[in-house]
């Protein structure tokens, strides 16, 4: 039961990575897979794909397809939508991490 219940809590964290990373510049899913695992998330394509879709169809995420070295590759960027939604993220993350590091 605990790895079904941090499964969906680094679900959860795997997501602000991804709003945060969206806003700094555009990403394609490959990179994020290795960001994600440079932080000790280990996820498959399988796993990311979904959550970029389910984000972008909330709203969050536009993507825009673009040609790189003979490659097509989906660039994933945040919306006004989801700057709104990371701001306020950060707020609760901040107000969550003083407390529960005291």
């Amino acid at each position: 039961m605990e790895n079904k219940i941090l499964r969906k809590l680094f679900l959860a964290f795997m997501r602000v990575h991804i709003l945060y990373h969206a806003k700094k510049e555009p990403f394609f899913g490959l990179w994020m897979i290795e960001e994600l695992k440079s932080h000790g998330y280990n996820i498959s394509s399988g796993t990311l794909y979904p959550i970029l879709h389910s984000m972008e169809s909330d709203g969050i995420l536009i993507s825009e397809e673009k040609t790189v070295e003979g490659k097509v590759r989906k660039y994933y960027s945040l919306t006004a939508k989801g700057e709104e939604v990371l701001k306020e993220v950060k707020t609760k993350t901040r107000e969550l991490s003083d407390e529960i590091m005291n």
